[in-house]
């Protein structure tokens, strides 16, 4: 009788073991050298030597921000995408009336590009990913 437990015990022994592995290789053949630059705290794209009241430039941020957005977006379409590859169960949701049809589905998509392709557009209008 196969143990319900034995797959999840073999992934965690198997990713435990990887994981330990890796750390001790990077060890191994990773640089060892030390030094007042390597040990200096970094943040922000800027060295920490000023006042902790400086204003920081905003265009650091616009860009991570601007990266998240568009990469949350393009996070709706993967299920578009997995449902494209199973005909069968599109086909399914059609006929159960939960969508009227797959060119109302790619008409949809492509208005959802549509919109994340003008909002790159406006923000590289903006001077977003300008790095002055």
């Amino acid at each position: 009788m196969e143990s319900v437990w034995l797959p999840i015990f073999l992934f965690a022994a198997t990713a435990s073991l990887l994981s330990v592995t890796m750390v001790v290789i990077s060890y191994l053949v990773g640089p060892q050298r030390q030094g007042a630059v390597k040990e200096m705290p970094y943040e922000s794209g800027m060295d920490p030597i000023h006042d902790a009241r400086r204003r920081f430039d905003v265009r650091f941020h616009l860009v991570a921000i601007a990266f998240l957005v568009f990469d949350v977006e393009l996070l709706f379409l993967y299920p578009w995408a997995v449902a494209s590859q199973n005909p069968a169960g599109l086909e399914a949701a059609v006929s159960e009336g939960l969508v009227s049809g797959r060119g109302l589905i790619f008409a949809e998509v492509l208005v959802f590009i549509a919109l994340l392709a003008g909002g790159f557009a406006y923000a590289w209008r903006k001077g977003v990913f300008e790095w002055r």
